[in-house]
C-alpha cells in the first residue's frame, strides 16, 4: 500500500490547451495513443499523446457540431474512429486521422451521454429528455428507441455487452437491463440520492456508481451486490474511472481534488489537486495516465478550455 501511494507522489500533471471554452469530456482511444476532448465551444479535438511524455503534442480539430459537445467515445476496436454526442441533436462519427466526419445521425433531443458496445457494433445515446437511442454503427441508423419516465444519467454496457446499465435520478437506483432485449433484470437501490455516473472495471468483475450523495459504490457484477463504498469526496460525484488493471478508481466532483483509491481496500492512495469542479476523468487503457477536465477559469473568469493528464514522471520534459 505505502509503496503504491509513494509512486503516485512522484508523478505530475501536464496541461493541454486548445479549446476556447470549457472541456466537458475526455476519452482515450483503444491503444491509449490518442485522446479526444469535447467542449462547450462546439468542437472536439484529437491529441496524439506519447505515454512517456516525449515529443511535441499534435492535435486536430473536429468541426461540424453547432452546439456543445457533451460526451464522446472511441470505437473500442478501431483506434481512429471517435463518436461525439452534442446539444445540436446530432451524433457524429469522425476519422481522427483526417478530422473528417464520416457519418452523422439526426436524433430527437439534446444528446448528453454516449457509449460504445464493447464489440464496436452499436452506440447508445442518451438525451436531456431521458430518451435512449441505440444506433447500428455500420448503417449509422437508430435500431431502438426508448423513452424513460425518470431521469436517465450516464449509461454503459458491461464488458461482454450482455448487460446494459442506466444510472438514474430516480431515488438512487441503477437499472440493469438485458441486452439486446432491454428487459429490466435488476433495479438496484444503490444510493440515497440520484446516481450520476458509472464505470465498468476493465477486468469485468465490478462496476462503480457515483452519486449525488457524494459516495462511490463498488458492485460485484456477478452477484449484483455492493462490495464497498469510497467516501473521500464531499460533493456530488460527477465522474469516475477505473485504471487499466482494475486496481485503482478515480473519482471527482466539486471537491478541490480528484481522489484515487485502491479498489480492493477502499483506501485513498492519492489526491490530485484541482482548481475547479471536474466534468470528466478517464484512465488510459494501457498506462497509468489519468486525463481530467473541468470548469477551469482564468483570472478574468473566462473559461480556460484546458484539460490535464496526470501520471508523467517529473523528470520527463517534452
Amino acid at each position: 500500500m505505502e509503496e503504491k501511494s509513494l509512486s503516485f507522489k512522484n508523478l505530475s500533471s501536464r496541461e493541454y490547451q486548445g479549446h476556447k471554452k470549457k472541456v466537458h469530456s475526455v476519452a482515450w482511444n483503444c491503444l491509449g495513443t490518442k485522446l479526444a476532448s469535447g467542449s462547450v465551444d462546439h468542437t472536439a479535438r484529437v491529441w496524439n499523446i506519447d505515454p512517456h511524455g516525449h515529443g511535441k503534442v499534435k492535435d486536430i480539430e473536429l468541426k461540424g457540431h453547432t452546439d456543445s459537445v457533451d460526451q464522446l467515445c472511441w470505437d473500442p476496436k478501431h483506434p481512429d474512429l471517435v463518436a461525439t454526442a452534442a446539444g445540436d441533436k446530432t451524433v457524429r462519427l469522425w476519422d481522427a486521422r483526417s478530422g473528417k466526419c464520416s457519418q452523422h445521425a439526426e436524433l430527437s433531443g439534446e444528446n448528453i451521454n454516449i457509449t460504445y458496445k464493447p464489440d464496436g457494433t452499436h452506440i447508445a445515446v442518451g438525451n436531456k429528455e431521458d430518451e435512449l437511442t441505440i444506433l447500428d454503427v455500420r448503417k449509422f441508423k437508430p435500431i431502438h428507441r426508448r423513452k424513460f419516465n425518470y431521469e436517465v444519467n450516464e449509461i454503459a454496457w458491461n464488458t461482454t455487452g450482455e448487460l446494459f446499465f442506466l444510472t438514474t435520478g430516480n431515488a438512487g437506483t441503477v437499472e440493469v437491463l438485458a441486452y439486446p432485449s432491454l428487459k429490466v433484470l435488476h433495479t438496484l437501490v444503490a444510493h440515497t440520492a440520484g446516481c450520476y455516473c458509472i464505470a465498468i472495471d476493465p477486468i469485468g468483475r465490478y462496476f462503480a456508481v457515483g452519486s449525488a450523495d457524494s459516495l462511490v459504490s463498488l458492485w460485484d457484477i456477478s452477484e449484483m451486490l455492493c462490495v464497498r463504498t469510497f467516501t473521500k469526496l464531499e460533493w456530488p460525484v460527477r465522474t469516475i474511472s477505473f485504471n487499466h488493471t482494475g486496481e485503482y478508481i478515480a473519482s471527482a466532483s466539486e471537491d478541490p481534488f480528484i481522489d484515487i483509491s485502491n479498489v480492493q481496500t477502499g483506501r485513498s492512495v492519492h489526491q490530485i489537486p484541482c482548481k475547479a469542479a471536474m466534468n470528466s476523468v478517464e484512465w488510459n487503457p494501457k498506462y497509468n495516465l489519468l486525463a481530467y477536465a473541468g470548469d477551469d477559469k482564468n483570472k478574468y473568469q473566462a473559461d480556460e478550455g484546458v484539460f490535464r493528464i496526470f501520471g508523467f514522471e517529473n523528470n520527463q520534459h517534452s
